[in-house]
């Protein structure tokens, strides 16, 4: 076993480089498994159990998992992870999925953005754009956009969310009927095995669904970390959307399930940088 001392390496969200990739790997095996022990931690990254402990507490703590006696699951489907957080986790991965998703979208584009940290990745990567017009409920995608002077940038109407800059109410629904865009982009917190789309909040999932019916096509954009992900309101399917773009090639039944429904899978992996 590898004693507790970690070589020094990047801090990453006040975590060093080989305590924040370990962290990354222990909630994916939690979502692929649903319940790890700790034994079976430690075997896996070769550090004693007080290690793991130690990891589990910590990612507890950020609503990440939730400790149980002898190991570590998911944590309840209610809630989503703060927003502070979620800027934080997995960023690179979702800077190369925003720079994919803004190879996609041609100049002079209608487009909807939604609520997400993935979704702010990709106002950034499209700031080089020219004459986009954009509608969003969400306050940071339009504050990021209006830096270009050539864009058009519309905000919704209805109710500001203090903790993440989301606009959300029927306001916010009554003003996106009135648009028809070339293309919806939306986040989600989860995706089903059986290929459900899954988010935490019914009025956020309420606006989606109304983007969603007024584009003429709807790009997907989520991480490797949204899939088998719980959550507790149902958006809708991956037949409702047109593209799915991510950072790794999903388990073979869902990239089934994409086949299936005619749905585009773009990885960022392999889709190196022109």
């Amino acid at each position: 076993m590898a004693g507790d001392t970690l070589p020094s390496g990047t801090e990453n969200n006040g975590k060093p480089e080989p305590v924040r990739r370990r962290h990354e790997q222990i909630i994916s095996l939690v979502r692929e498994q649903g319940f790890v022990t700790i034994e079976n931690f430690a075997h896996q990254f070769g550090v004693t159990t007080q290690t793991i402990r130690r990891d589990i507490n910590s990612l507890t703590r950020e609503g990440l998992l939730h400790r149980y006696h002898g190991g570590a699951g998911l944590p309840p489907s209610t809630e989503n992870v703060d927003y502070a957080r979620r800027q934080t986790l997995c960023s690179s991965e979702k800077q190369r999925i925003a720079r994919m998703v803004a190879r996609h979208i041609p100049d002079q584009a209608s487009l909807f953005i939604n609520i997400g940290t993935t979704n702010e990745e990709i106002a950034k990567a499209l700031c080089n754009h020219s004459r986009l017009r954009v509608i969003t409920n969400n306050l940071n995608v339009a504050s990021i956009l209006s830096g270009n002077r050539n864009f058009e940038v519309i905000v919704t109407g209805g109710l500001v969310r203090s903790r993440d800059g989301g606009i959300i109410g029927e306001a916010t629904i009554d003003f996106i009927r009135q648009f028809k865009v070339d293309l919806g982009i939306i986040g989600i917190s989860g995706i089903d095995d059986d290929g459900t789309l899954l988010d935490f909040d019914y009025r956020e999932v309420n606006a989606a669904k109304a983007i969603m019916a007024n584009s003429r096509k709807v790009f997907l954009a989520a991480d490797h970390t949204k899939f088998g992900r719980n959550a507790m309101v149902r958006l809708g399917s991956i037949h409702d959307i047109d593209a799915l773009f991510t950072d790794r090639k999903p388990a073979s039944g869902m990239t089934e399930l994409l086949a299936m429904a005619d749905t585009e899978l773009h990885v960022a992996d392999e889709c190196p940088e022109p």
